[in-house]
């Protein structure tokens, strides 16, 4: 099926219903066969998963009818990745910010969520969702913030509106912080990093300040309005995941995590496609029984999760600390997995932050598909030790997750062509290479095995038969 030309799912009808309220109905909509060639599956099971909601397909309609190509996030998906991008305050422009997309999506990001906090955020996410074939996420309170008034002036009106104006933009799924709660606060007292979410700590103060509940909690049957009549699928964003190892699996945690599964029952009663936000600093040896958690906490909804990082030391690094972690957590269950770059707690990632930490993440969801036992998930990886056992440079670089890092790093000291058909590398060198030798150890079994009329693949017959037995 082009990708380009499958659309239809009455895009423009601004009644349209959500993809669950389709899959609910019995109904298989293109996006649906779309994504069910993609992960290749059967678009009945697609179906059945989007109705019971362990499967989403972020697809605003306005996006639908774009450049957007449908994929699916969910139990029988392969693990997705996410790539953060958008400008701050002090830095980034509408260009380097398409730079930004345009090499996340090269390198294999299957969602980017537009964070921008700077300057023009409404022309940089304009400029986003019309470049972008895969869905385009936001954390709609960012703009709100912006808006001109003070955080603690914004009252549940201003903050429904700018959801609502993001919707029409286009915009597939938002983070939505509405499960932190005004009695949840006293629970965070102590905690060493506090509130990490800037989304949730945004709502925090604002409860402080006016000893009032989370307007997005009170409000959450307005929400959920807003979002079906678009389709935008609801991220519940988890505004008190820890942000250090002290702090990981504590009641703040959970206490938020409760009202999440609450939150998506209610999105459910509405057709509104849910995905739950995990945490995003945990040791490794919680992480299981915090996706077990979840699931059972909120009725097998998508698990999207921020790393985790399982270490706090290495600053710099963290694009490989959580990568560790998220490699863990999608084994356990985990459906998406946010990128976290080198600039990690440091500053603003720019393009090549954002090249290594898809990079890092694609290793870490690979990894999952594999240990989940995805059907064929290991196949790229035996066809790329076939070329390096067979020396086939070329096809290894094609193979790679990263073509151009792979050949750098060969030709950095043997550039010449002819070193692309080379028995060795730079490393080892052409008397240490242990697959040179085992190739010629190869041709040394094939041949025992025709001096005793044997086939080379009947091994136990010949050894017995080299032993003299």
């Amino acid at each position: 099926m082009d990708a380009h030309n499958w659309h239809g799912d009455r895009a423009h009808d601004s009644a349209a219903r959500t993809q669950m309220a389709y899959a609910r109905a019995g109904e298989i909509t293109d996006a649906m066969r779309f994504v069910a060639a993609r992960e290749a599956l059967e678009p009945e099971l697609i179906r059945a998963e989007v109705a019971r909601g362990r499967l989403v397909i972020p697809a605003n309609i306005h996006h639908l009818a774009g450049r957007l190509e449908p994929m699916a996030i969910g139990k029988v998906a392969s693990v997705k990745i996410n790539a953060n991008i958008g400008n701050s305050a002090v830095t980034s422009s509408i260009d380097e910010e398409l730079d930004k997309l345009r090499l996340a999506v090269r390198y294999g990001a299957d969602t980017v969520m537009d964070l921008s906090t700077g300057k023009d955020i409404d022309a940089v996410r304009a400029a986003i969702i019309a470049a972008s074939p895969v869905p385009i996420g936001t954390v709609p309170i960012y703009q709100a913030v912006l808006m001109g008034k003070e955080l603690e002036e914004l009252t549940a009106t201003d903050l429904l509106d700018v959801l609502e104006h993001q919707a029409r933009q286009g915009v597939d799924y938002m983070t939505i912080h509405a499960g932190i709660l005004l009695e949840h606060l006293p629970l965070v007292y102590g905690r060493v990093t506090g509130i990490v979410s800037r989304g949730g700590s945004l709502h925090a103060v604002w409860m402080m300040h006016h000893r009032k509940q989370n307007p997005f909690y009170e409000h959450y049957d307005d929400v959920l309005d807003i979002l079906r009549r678009y389709d935008v699928t609801i991220s519940l964003g988890d505004s008190l995941r820890p942000g250090s190892l002290h702090d990981a699996s504590d009641r703040a945690q959970f206490a938020e995590l409760e009202t999440l599964g609450e939150l998506t029952r209610r999105a459910w009663d509405r057709d509104v496609q849910v995905m739950v936000e995990g945490p995003g600093h945990i040791p490794m040896q919680q992480i299981e029984m915090n996706v077990r958690k979840q699931k059972e906490i909120c009725h097998e909804a998508p698990f999207y999760t921020l790393g985790p990082l399982v270490t706090d030391i290495a600053p710099g690094y963290d694009h490989i600390t959580s990568a560790i972690g998220a490699a863990m957590i999608g084994w356990y269950g985990a459906d998406m997995l946010c990128y976290v770059t080198p600039k990690e707690h440091l500053g603003l990632p720019n393009a090549d932050d954002v090249r290594q930490g898809v990079i890092a993440y694609k290793i870490a969801a690979h990894a999952a598909d594999i240990a989940r036992g995805r059907p064929n998930a290991r196949d790229r990886d035996d066809a790329l030790s076939r070329a390096r056992y067979a020396f086939d440079w070329n096809e290894q670089f094609r193979l790679s997750l990263d073509p151009e890092r792979a050949r750098e790093y060969h030709d950095e000291t043997l550039p010449a062509e002819y070193f692309k058909s080379a028995e060795f590398c730079a490393m080892c060198g052409p008397k240490f290479c242990s697959m040179h030798h085992s190739r010629t150890i190869d041709d040394g079994i094939a041949a025992m095995a025709r001096e005793q009329g044997l086939a080379a693949g009947e091994l136990p017959a010949l050894v017995e038969a080299a032993n003299g037995d």
